[in-house]
């Protein structure tokens, strides 16, 4: 730290019932800042066992203190895998072992579970936020682990984490971004014409089935929709043959302690519920999170997880949809390419220097299909019908 910041204090917090809420929340900035960064979800992680003692990931939460007052805060795990972080590693990890290393454990900074970008240097100061860079990265050099990762930063703190001696990462990911539009049928007039076609095709088609489709925002969400939205979201690991990260109380939690957050879409059939996914938001954004389906319905996906999060963010002047990771099928529903970062350090310089090589050959490709997405832009013509 420069001599500016030579009074800060850094601590290691094992879980955020060490810091009150208000002072953890007011780190954050005062409008659009993620509900994943907010105490109320990192803390709900804890309680609920989906973080802590036997998941693999241990809270080791970097304070940052000028006296007896909190000024920053990095959240932090201590991790013995790579599951559920969406930036892989797992070569990385092999290269290690294959050289008679250990990468685990490591250090990650990011939401467990969630491929969200948001603050991860939280605080209102810039001042804090540079010391908190240089902070995270001396903590993971006392530390006994292999390395330290930040995932999903936005641009202004990736900046700092470079200039701090992070290497730097790239990823491709899908939002849709709101044009001033009035109403879902003035999105579909921004697109290609193939495009719109399809899509009404696919709405038709789910309501040919006889499935309606609503939402329920916030307090509204009842016992009885967390229930069966869990059943929901276990079907989609069930599918995949996996087992989900988080757990029932989880989602209760959330609904007791952030609801101003939460949209939950149900899709039912004669009265009865077939399928949901869950939305959550700030001022500015919507996150598409988590779907699943007790029966098979074609194009009920697509409804519940894109059709009916683009009619809420329009009625609700929600700029941007961020979708979650992967999916190039998101660009036929006017979700468009867009840039993710990540921050890197290894403590081995040779391994260090072999990532930083192959992180400069990736951004190449990953410039290139970016490129290449960007020529398949749904977007087109206004021509009617």
């Amino acid at each position: 730290m420069t001599d500016s910041q030579s009074n800060y204090r850094t601590r290691l917090i094992a879980g955020l019932d060490e810091i009150p809420a208000a002072h953890w929340d007011g780190l954050l900035p005062p409008a659009g800042a993620p509900p994943f960064v907010r105490h109320a979800f990192l803390s709900a992680l804890e309680r609920t066992g989906c973080v802590g003692p036997g998941t693999g990931w241990t809270p080791c939460h970097l304070t940052l203190w000028d006296g007896a007052t909190l000024v920053g805060a990095v959240p932090m795990y201590r991790k013995t895998h790579s599951w559920g972080e969406y930036v892989f590693d797992w070569a990385w990890a092999d290269a290690y072992e294959r050289n008679g290393l250990r990468y685990f454990p490591k250090l990650l900074s990011a939401v467990p579970f969630t491929p969200v970008g948001g603050p991860r240097l939280l605080s209102r100061d810039p001042v804090v936020r540079q010391a908190l860079a240089g902070a995270v990265l001396a903590q993971a050099r006392s530390a006994r682990v292999s390395s330290l990762h930040v995932l999903f930063p936005p641009p202004d703190e990736a900046l700092l984490l470079a200039e701090a001696g992070f290497m730097m990462r790239q990823g491709v990911q899908f939002h849709w971004r709101n044009a001033g539009y009035r109403h879902f049928d003035d999105f579909l007039a921004a697109l290609a014409q193939p495009k719109r076609k399809k899509i009404r095709a696919e709405r038709r088609k789910v309501a040919e089935q006889g499935v309606t489709v609503r939402r329920i925002a916030g307090s509204a969400i009842e016992a009885a929709d967390w229930a069966f939205f869990y059943r929901c979201y276990e079907s989609t690991y069930a599918a995949h043959g996996s087992t989900p990260y988080l757990t029932p109380g989880f989602f209760v939690e959330l609904g007791r302690t952030l609801p101003q957050a939460l949209v939950l879409v149900l899709a039912e059939r004669d009265g009865v519920p077939v399928a949901s996914s869950l939305l959550m938001r700030d001022e500015t954004t919507l996150y598409g999170r988590y779907w699943g389906a007790v029966e098979s319905i074609a194009c009920l996906h697509f409804e519940c997880a894109y059709y009916q999060a683009i009619e809420f963010a329009i009625e609700s002047d929600i700029q941007t949809i961020e979708g979650g990771a992967q999916g190039e099928h998101k660009m036929a529903r006017g979700f468009l390419p867009v840039t993710t970062r990540s921050a890197h350090w290894l403590r081995e310089p040779a391994f260090a220097d072999a990532v930083e090589r192959f992180l400069a050959r990736e951004g190449s490709m990953i410039s290139a299909y970016l490129d290449e997405l960007n020529e398949r832009s749904p977007l087109g013509s206004t021509r009617p019908d």
